[in-house]
């Protein structure tokens, strides 16, 4: 069998489907738009095509490409947090900010595990440090990547329901 050749129209409109869909699952985690992900992700493939041509797995190398650009998001936002929370790093080390939130993410955590369902061990893995991408918490808990998004958001749903009883409790 012969290649022929895949003009870049024909690989761009043969990938958008996939790029949307990549861009969706992976854009809540990255706390950026899915359109802002599928730019940069074709903006990288116009430069990949004008310096070595198509990637051999086009589906693999988007779907690499698109975790990529939303871990960029993420530590480009980490990065500004950073800056305009806190200039020069002043108090990072303070130990009542320390113990302060190192008691919110407890808290956090024992309410995520008193949820119903799935939802405890999906917000563990949510909440993980390893900051596991859709694929990969689908993969762990035997569940669709798409389905995840709408289990996060009946989750949270839940868990704000939890937490605001036990703050009106107070």
């Amino acid at each position: 069998m012969t290649h022929v050749p895949v003009t870049a129209y024909e690989l761009v409109v043969s990938l958008r489907p996939l790029l949307t869909a990549e861009a969706a699952a992976e854009a809540p985690g990255s706390g950026a738009e899915p359109g802002d992900l599928e730019q940069a992700v074709w903006l990288r493939l116009l430069e990949r095509l004008d310096s070595g041509g198509p990637p051999s797995d086009p589906p693999d190398w988007l779907r690499r490409a698109v975790r990529a650009e939303a871990r960029r998001t993420r530590r480009a936002a980490r990065r500004e947090t950073a800056l305009t929370g806190d200039p020069a790093g002043a108090g990072r080390h303070d130990p009542e900010r320390l113990a302060l939130a190192a008691a919110r993410r407890r808290a956090l955590r024992e309410a995520a595990r008193r949820l119903p369902g799935r939802c405890p061990e999906l917000m563990e893995a949510l909440l993980s440090p390893h900051d596991p991408t859709y694929r990969e918490i689908a993969g762990e808990l035997g569940i669709s990547q798409g389905g995840i998004g709408p289990e996060r958001s009946r989750c949270l749903g839940c868990l704000r329901r939890l937490l605001t009883a036990e703050v009106a409790a107070c």
